[in-house]
């Protein structure tokens, strides 16, 4: 039984015609005959009867009617009830995050991104690599986007930045480095260094950084978030890099810029290869006009 019998039986039933039915319904009289007649063999019983003149229910036909009619009704109820959403965006989003954003406020433009795309549900997901975790997952396809840390990408990832600054020495108050307005990389040679998780950006960076100086400074701590690395400076066990946003979170230590500049560049990350969503487009876009850096956002 379909929507489109009940449609013309009703309109026959109303009409008690079978031309003024088609006519009401917008289509053939042999169309309108066919799907009343096949209703019929259906239902195994007759519903009108047939005249040279006029059409008239039987009792069958009547008691159907009633139905028939509340059917429509409720199939129009539905239909209108996703009248409001068929122009917003619905589905959910994998957005894989670090443990700073860095300059980019996310949670203000996730909150912004829910009041304009409400049916659209955000997952974010760290990992315990860092960057380099959610490069694989983005080229997995397991994120649909995610916020990296990263110079550079496999083939397949396409970056688009979001945000950059300096990453700056954090010590403690009483550091003889403190004393000084910047910090030159070679002065953290003798310096015991707390340095981040292997696959972290900020890792890789600092890593490189010392590396091209022909520097190897000591590094018994390595560390998978900002707030043990403070700790560790605070207990006068070392001293470390970060970008300069985190640093900010504690005030009782020294954040001393570094010479020559260690650029953190954040990123999002994307998989160039597979379609996106619309709704990680909108995302996308959400996240890159937060952070005054929106740059084309392509579904293709």
């Amino acid at each position: 039984m379909e929507l489109r019998q009940l449609e013309y039986f009703v309109a026959v039933a109303e009409e008690r015609s079978f031309s003024r039915g088609a006519e009401r319904a917008h289509v053939v009289q042999s169309a309108v005959s066919a799907a009343v007649a096949k209703l019929e063999r259906e239902l195994d019983i007759r519903l009108l009867e047939r005249s040279r003149h006029r059409v008239t229910l039987t009792p069958a036909g009547s008691a159907f009617l009633a139905e028939a009619r509340g059917t429509l009704a409720a199939a129009r109820r539905a239909r209108n009830s996703v009248a409001p959403y068929r122009e917003q965006l619905a589905g959910t989003v994998d957005l894989g995050t670090l443990m700073s954003s860095g300059a980019l406020d996310l949670p203000a433009a996730l909150g912004t991104f829910h009041a304009e795309h409400p049916l659209v549900a955000v997952r974010l997901q760290q990992s315990v690599a860092g960057t380099t975790g959610h490069l694989a997952a983005v080229a997995e396809g397991a994120l649909d986007l995610a916020l990296v840390a990263a110079t550079r990408a496999p083939a397949q990832i396409a970056l688009r930045p979001v945000s950059s600054e300096a990453l700056v020495m954090l010590c403690p108050p009483d550091h003889p480095l403190g004393r000084h307005s910047e910090v030159q990389l070679v002065d953290l040679a003798e310096e015991t260094f707390v340095r981040f998780a292997a696959g972290w950006g900020i890792r890789r960076q600092t890593d490189e950084a010392f590396s091209l100086a022909g520097l190897s400074p000591y590094a018994p701590y390595e560390v998978a978030d900002y707030d043990t690395a403070a700790g560790l400076v605070r207990n006068r066990l070392g001293i470390t890099l970060m970008p300069a946003t985190p640093a900010r979170r504690y005030p009782d230590l020294l954040a001393v810029p570094v010479t020559p500049e260690i650029t953190w560049t954040l990123r999002l990350a994307s998989n160039a290869q597979l379609p996106m969503a619309p709704a990680a487009v909108a995302l996308a876009r959400t996240i890159l006009e937060a952070a005054g850096t929106v740059t084309a956002v392509d579904d293709d």
